[in-house]
């Protein structure tokens, strides 16, 4: 392979981090006739990833673990940069665009404990772990009667700490265990109908700056348009709300045809009060129909929520 086809892919240092860059390499060689030593991978450590005492809404929010490497990118020491989309804050830097994103896996969350086949098993004070304040609303929006403590680390830190018994249950994201290989942990996974996942979750996008053509030119076999358009619509409904890790905010967007059929969410982290919308339309409109599902979720109520974690 020539230089001009080179690309360094920057990426977190996570077991879950280097699969989704592995996956996206993989997918590059497919695409391009190249070989695993053409691309290179670079790892780069976040301030998230050094974090590990604090839920992420009280250390800073989604930018924590993308800041470092967008730094990068821009600095032009990595060529792309591979995300959860799920972390990525709503407004990019300026000069750097997603432009692509892979076929989106499970949006399921996965219940796993060793004492109980679901949440309702559970008993009164049982403690469920979790780094999500989405999740920790959820869970005590349908079960009060549990206890949910913050729970930092990648997966296998997380499922570790629940084979140490320091909490009775945990929730991780499907993608991330069928990325890591891991699903034979899973208890039971949840549906869509009782826990709306979190905005973007199962999708990887890759991240490039802005005008650069080779590497656009290199990228373009691997965006999935579905994909693409359904976090397209979530990621507006966040951006409307000004979401971030310190709300809890949950969509999911699906394409069936031509149409999308949006579904958003905003609570409270004590799950006291939960405010639901719906919309529909034509998938071409997604970012219009996300944007208005956010405007109608703080005129039924996500204001007075988003002012009191404000105030808070």
């Amino acid at each position: 392979m020539t230089s001009q086809a080179s690309i360094r892919i920057g990426t977190r240092g996570s077991p879950l981090a280097l699969a989704q860059a592995h996956e996206t390499r993989d997918r590059l060689c497919r695409a391009h006739g190249l070989e695993e030593q053409d691309i290179a991978i670079v790892v780069i450590k976040t301030t998230g990833d050094r974090i590990l005492d604090r839920s992420l809404s009280e250390a800073g929010g989604k930018g924590l673990f993308t800041r470092e490497i967008e730094e990068a990118l821009l600095q032009g020491t990595i060529d792309i940069a591979v995300h959860s989309m799920k972390d990525m804050p709503t407004v990019l830097p300026k000069g750097l665009i997603i432009s692509t994103m892979l076929p989106r896996e499970d949006v399921r969350d996965a219940f796993i404990s060793a004492k109980a086949g679901d949440f309702a098993d559970l008993p009164a004070g049982a403690v469920v772990g979790t780094a999500s304040l989405r999740r920790q609303a959820q869970i005590l929006n349908r079960w009060p009667h549990l206890s949910v403590v913050t729970f930092r680390g990648n997966v296998q830190t997380r499922l570790g700490k629940l084979d140490e018994g320091v909490v009775d249950a945990t929730l991780l994201a499907h993608a991330g265990l069928r990325r890591l290989g891991a699903t034979e942990r899973i208890t039971r996974l949840i549906a869509t109908e009782e826990m709306l996942p979190a905005v973007a979750q199962g999708a990887i996008g890759i991240e490039q700056r802005e005008g650069d053509e080779r590497v656009s030119a290199l990228l373009a076999p691997l965006n999935d348009a579905p994909t693409f358009t359904a976090v397209t619509a979530e990621r507006a409904l966040l951006a409307a709300l000004d979401g971030s890790c310190r709300t809890p905010i949950a969509a999911l967007a699906v394409i069936e045809g031509k149409n999308l059929c949006l579904k958003g969410e905003i609570l409270t982290p004590d799950g006291s009060r939960r405010i639901t919308v719906a919309a529909h339309g034509d998938a071409a409109d997604a970012r219009d129909i996300g944007a208005e599902a956010g405007l109608r979720l703080r005129r039924d109520g996500g204001e007075e929520i988003l002012a009191a974690l404000i105030g808070g």
